[in-house]
């Protein structure tokens, strides 16, 4: 009897996970508690070169890496900013929101010049984790060379804006789905004091000139559903402009299970 009640119950759950409503990756509700860093630094020398950053946030379904090591002569300026609430982080992007003022959960931002024998060996890897409610997006750059010169940009959103005269964000959820294909509803629900959010979104924009290997990888992967790579590799002395970027509508979605309409 033990064993057929068990059965029972795994075959209720299976039902119910057939006809269960299925959610798309709505934006994530910022923690009140929100945390925040930021670093900004300018380096001119010749010498040894170690230089590495991450951040790591499960609350926002951040993963993002930086690093690079060498030994040549080097000019650095580069601004790290990460804030779990987008509200409090706003930057101009020439590639999202028409380059006006956007909220940002991490915004990066890198100058750099490098030459010397030994080469400049590095990467940056960006992740949405959609273990933790992101979109399972990320991009990844390496590079080892002798010659750069580089300006790049890195951001990365996941989270709601706050109006407290309107909305919550946990309200603002639920405004998103009766929103739906209102794009121009969704765009102010998204917006607060003039500032617009894009969550998600995850992007790096970056103009590059180089002697060396430099390249690279981007991909974006549902399982049964989706899977959209993009891979680039270059060695020897090129010049380089790239944008890459995964956007998704923040708007909640409802999924038709297969055994719908069906008395299950």
């Amino acid at each position: 009897m033990k064993g057929v009640a068990v059965a029972a119950v795994l075959l209720a759950a299976a039902f119910i996970g057939c006809c269960s409503i299925a959610l798309a990756n709505p934006p994530l509700v910022p923690p009140v508690q929100y945390e925040q860093f930021c670093e900004n630094q300018k380096v001119s020398g010749t010498g040894v070169i170690d230089v590495s950053t991450s951040i790591i946030d499960k609350k926002i379904a951040l993963e993002y890496y930086n690093v690079m090591s060498g030994d040549g002569d080097l000019e650095l300026d580069q601004e790290h900013a990460y804030s779990q609430n987008a509200d409090k982080l706003k930057r101009n992007i020439t590639s999202v929101n028409g380059g006006n003022k956007s909220g940002l959960n991490l915004f990066e931002n890198t100058k750099l010049t490098y030459s010397g024998v030994t080469p400049l060996v590095g990467g940056k890897y960006l992740h949405s984790k959609s273990f933790y409610g992101g979109i399972g997006a990320d991009i990844q750059e390496m590079f080892a060379v002798t010659e750069m010169e580089k300006e790049q940009t890195s951001f990365f959103t996941s989270t709601t804006p706050y109006n407290p005269c309107c909305t919550t964000p946990e309200d603002l959820v639920k405004q998103l789905k009766d929103a739906g294909r209102d794009t121009d509803a969704v765009e102010a629900l998204m917006s607060t004091g003039g500032v617009y959010n894009p969550a998600h979104l995850i992007g790096i924009d970056t103009k590059n000139t180089f002697n060396g290997t430099w390249g690279t990888d981007a991909k974006w992967h549902k399982i049964f559903y989706k899977d959209i790579k993009a891979h680039e590799m270059f060695t020897g002395q090129f010049e380089a402009e790239k944008l890459i970027k995964f956007h998704e509508n923040p708007v909640p979605e409802r999924e038709h299970a297969p055994c719908e309409g069906i008395d299950c």
